[in-house]
């Protein structure tokens, strides 16, 4: 299931109905957006298969221009996502949707396609993927700063950043390509 009170944080047991929903939104999404050019992918935690996260979809739609996110901001209206202009998120658009305004279940960026806000979210994902330790360690980050803030979203995400600044200083663990 998805959805997570507003400013709460929790994490659940990996849900082997996230890629399918996933797969669910992408197809919708995609006819939304008929002919302007995007690619979507399935990133956060949700992403890597058997680990705990927070119970909200994150995707990521790269268009060619990230000036042109307004094209492409009716059909992500219509599709039941908010514009969150207070994001703060350099590279991003943010949109968000929930079963109502008391919730979010998903969380979407719009970015610009191959640009280091495309590449960077991708890697930690492949990354995250590929070496259990890695995983095993953001689970521990994410379920303490999950349990020492479990009121405040940008508590939450403060206290995670000293991880990220972590990985800048080491090259992060990707798949051989095949």
């Amino acid at each position: 299931m998805l959805g997570l009170p507003n400013n709460k944080n929790f994490l659940v047991a990996y849900s082997d109905e996230w890629p399918r929903f996933f797969a669910m939104e992408k197809q919708a999404l995609a006819s939304a957006f008929g002919q302007l050019p995007h690619v979507i992918e399935h990133i956060g935690s949700t992403s890597v298969p058997g680990m705990r996260a927070k119970p909200i979809l994150d995707l990521m739609v790269g268009i060619t221009r990230l000036d042109d996110f307004t094209q492409y901001q009716p059909a992500l209206e219509t599709s039941g996502y908010d514009f969150v202009p207070h994001a703060a998120i350099p590279g991003h658009h943010i949109f968000a949707r929930g079963r109502d305004s008391t919730e979010r279940t998903h969380i979407l960026h719009v970015v610009e396609l191959n640009s280091a806000y495309w590449r960077i979210p991708l890697d930690f994902r492949n990354a995250l993927r590929a070496d259990p330790r890695l995983c095993a360690k953001y689970v521990e980050v994410k379920e303490l700063a999950a349990r020492q803030a479990p009121d405040s979203r940008a508590r939450y995400i403060e206290l995670k950043a000293r991880f990220f600044e972590e990985l800048k200083t080491r090259p992060l663990t990707l798949p051989e390509s095949t």
